[in-house]
């Protein structure tokens, strides 16, 4: 090992059959996708100590970070498939029962890969199949077949092509559903948590149901109202940071950390690819998390997905609602 590599400690996960998840994740989700920027990211992250990567079939980065683990393999920066913890999505479109298994077949093509570690359904929505859109028509809405589509899921992980299987955006009424006929539970709940929007009920849900919650958005970035960044403008962290002698991004991965959630975060500069694994190594203060815990919720909605003109004909919007009342 590198001796600027950081030991990243990991987290068993309590359904599934596979190796325990690192505590910490790059995202990869990226538009428009540049192959060779994400792949010569996930290299940087790698030689840092990044071996948690977080995709999806809707991003489109599946082949660009499959070359990523497979170059990384032959440059000896791991010695083994078994190092490196990889993630993909279900996308909306692919939400039907007879969909999920030729999807997660054709994600493990790009990915170059045999199987994935964890194959999360995207969101709590079901679009109508034919190529991916973003924003979605709101007529493409049709119901969440949750029962079949999670039979399936189940179907991914008997055959061993997913160790693990989860959700991504399920609030707890989607869970319940899920967990209503389960055979094999949720591993995972990927949803947007950071300290503006901080999930607690959710959180306490999961945990109660052995579901291990990880946070994309960590820093704030799925903000699809352009009205700036509420992690990053924080008064309060900055107050933190500076007082502990870490940047205002160190906080919020921390307190994430903290919390017992497994943050994804994405950044393709190898500075703040380093700066953001350098959490592990100290703590915030018991009067840190009370201010962190006063700060002001802010939260996106599942509209976002879909387009403004438009009906929602056969699904209804408040199915598909991924924030908690």
């Amino acid at each position: 090992m590198s001796s600027t590599m950081v030991r990243v400690p990991e987290v068993a996960l309590r359904h599934g059959s596979g190796r325990p998840m690192p505590a910490i994740g790059m995202g990869t989700a990226n538009f428009p996708v540049v192959p060779e920027t994400i792949r010569d990211a996930v290299l940087a992250a790698v030689e840092l100590g990044y071996r948690h990567f977080d995709t999806a079939s809707m991003y489109g980065t599946e082949p660009p970070l499959g070359d990523a683990v497979a170059e990384a393999l032959r440059l000896g920066l791991v010695a083994s498939r078994e190092e490196v913890f990889v993630t993909t999505k279900l996308w909306c479109t692919q939400c039907q029962p007879d969909l999920v298994l030729p999807s997660l077949r054709q994600s493990l093509e790009n990915l170059h890969l045999e199987y994935v570690d964890l194959y999360l359904i995207h969101w709590p929505v079901s679009l109508k199949p034919g190529p991916a859109v973003f924003p979605a028509k709101r007529e493409d809405a049709v119901p969440f077949d949750f029962e079949g589509v999670w039979r399936e899921m189940e179907e991914c992980h008997r055959l061993g092509i997913a160790k693990a299987i989860g959700v991504s955006n399920f609030t707890t009424g989607h869970l319940e559903k899920i967990l209503a006929t389960a055979t094999v539970p949720p591993a995972v709940n990927q949803v947007e948590m950071n300290p503006v929007w901080q999930q607690r009920k959710l959180r306490e849900y999961c945990a109660e149901k052995g579901i291990h919650v990880t946070a994309y958005s960590p820093l704030g970035g799925q903000n699809w109202s352009g009205e700036g960044n509420a992690v990053l403008d924080s008064e309060v962290l900055a107050e933190i940071a500076k007082a502990r002698g870490k940047s205002l991004a160190q906080v919020a991965l921390r307190w994430i950390y903290e919390q017992g959630v497994t943050p994804i975060v994405k950044s393709f500069n190898k500075d703040r690819l380093k700066q953001n694994l350098e959490i592990f190594d100290w703590e915030l203060t018991d009067d840190d998390l009370l201010k962190i815990s006063q700060i002001p919720q802010k939260m996106v909605t599942a509209a976002g997905l879909f387009s403004c003109e438009g009906e929602f004909t056969s699904a209804d919007l408040a199915d598909m609602e991924i924030v908690e009342e």
